[in-house]
């Protein structure tokens, strides 16, 4: 496992039910998933040879992110190591630019879009389909960062100027501003031989570019319409030959339109209610899926699942605020990523199953607030 966030330590919790033992390559030796898995190397996932020294001797090599370059990963397979999902797919969550231009040649919905080489064509591309318009760093983003919303002319250097601090291998893309009602999402598991299950399309709600909440099933959706959104998340990870979760963010428009916005090849935030609210979680499905295991049921448990992320905020004491929570709630199910608290960070998550949306979306907010620290109630 290359990363050592929240997504590796509950892949680490869904490994040991399989027992399969995993090796992290982890940032720093206090990061998330380093606290709990036992076989870490501490190293930088941007150095060929660290890679190679980590990744010798495992079966299979797999992330909690998708920031390796993408050479490292073609030089691992060279050495007769599997790379699951393989860089020839991974390359489509890494660069933006590469991705629309795949999904447009499959015919898959996106926002309209190109490659902008300075301000002067990005203002001739929002001259032509409307201000304001979205611009986006091709590689190197990520929770809301290197992407800009353009009112007009006058900010079009915005973007390349924020190049800067990014990547000096990205370019900008220029996209047509989607006035959506909502975000959604599908996430698909799929095995190396094509075997793939989807899980029922989430509701997202962003703030800030940073996924704070999901509801499952979305609410309001046709029959067809989960149909459709479902059959396009399976054949875009066949079209691409994704190995693991695939994460099909999508955006819903007042004009009727559900357009593609980003891809994750990976274990993803709108996906974390499944730990408790699925047969299988999506942690247990991307490992048996690098590990070219049977892929696990996606049904619910419940007929709701809300999915709240806790951010940091006055609570320090995370464990400490857990006996007023559960003194509420005894059915609310709580992951804590054992990090320093910091405003705005990921610190955790709270799930609530039930049978009605209001209160089991009501019962997540009010112990994600608890557990903020932002509620005595």
């Amino acid at each position: 496992m290359i990363g050592g966030g929240q997504l590796a330590r509950m892949m680490h919790a869904a490994s040991i039910g399989l027992g399969l033992r995993l090796r992290l390559l982890a940032e720093g030796p206090d990061v998330s998933a380093a606290q709990v898995v036992h076989d870490v190397v501490v190293g930088d996932y941007t150095d060929p040879d660290t890679v190679a020294a980590f990744a010798a001797g495992c079966d299979v090599v797999t992330f909690d992110h998708e920031h390796v370059p993408t050479q490292i990963l073609h030089d691992l397979e060279a050495a007769g190591i599997a790379v699951r999902p393989g860089p020839e797919a991974l390359v489509h969550a890494q660069d933006k630019a590469v991705m629309r231009e795949r999904l447009g040649a499959l015919g898959v919905p996106c926002p309209t879009n190109r490659v902008v080489p300075d301000a002067a064509a990005l203002v001739a591309f929002a001259d032509e389909y409307g201000w304001p318009c979205i611009a986006k760093t091709s590689r190197g983003g990520y929770d809301g960062k290197g992407v800009w919303k353009l009112d007009g002319p006058e900010q079009a250097n915005i973007p390349f100027d924020g190049l800067h601090g990014l990547r000096a291998d990205a370019v900008v893309i220029a996209e047509e501003f989607v006035d959506f009602t909502r975000e959604l999402s599908v996430l698909v598991a799929r095995r190396p031989g094509g075997q793939a299950v989807v899980y029922p399309v989430s509701e997202t709600v962003q703030t800030d570019g940073i996924c704070v909440a999901t509801t499952t099933p979305a609410p309001g959706l046709r029959p067809d319409q989960v149909r459709d959104l479902q059959a396009m998340a399976l054949r875009i990870a066949q079209e691409l030959g994704v190995v693991g979760i695939l994460a099909v963010e999508l955006m819903e428009a007042r004009d009727g339109r559900i357009v593609v916005n980003e891809l994750a090849m990976r274990p993803h935030n709108t996906g974390h209610w499944s730990i408790d609210g699925a047969v299988t979680s999506q942690f247990e499905n991307h490992l048996r899926a690098v590990a070219d295991l049977p892929l696990g049921s996606t049904a619910m448990v419940a007929p709701c699942a809300v999915m709240v992320n806790v951010l940091g905020g006055p609570r320090t004491d995370l464990l400490g605020g857990l006996d007023g929570l559960f003194a509420f709630d005894r059915a609310i199910k709580v992951q804590l990523y054992g990090k320093d608290v910091v405003p705005g960070r990921k610190v955790g998550h709270v799930t609530a199953v039930g049978d009605d949306v209001e209160d089991t979306t009501g019962r997540a907010w009010r112990a994600a607030r608890y557990l903020r620290g932002d509620s005595d109630e």
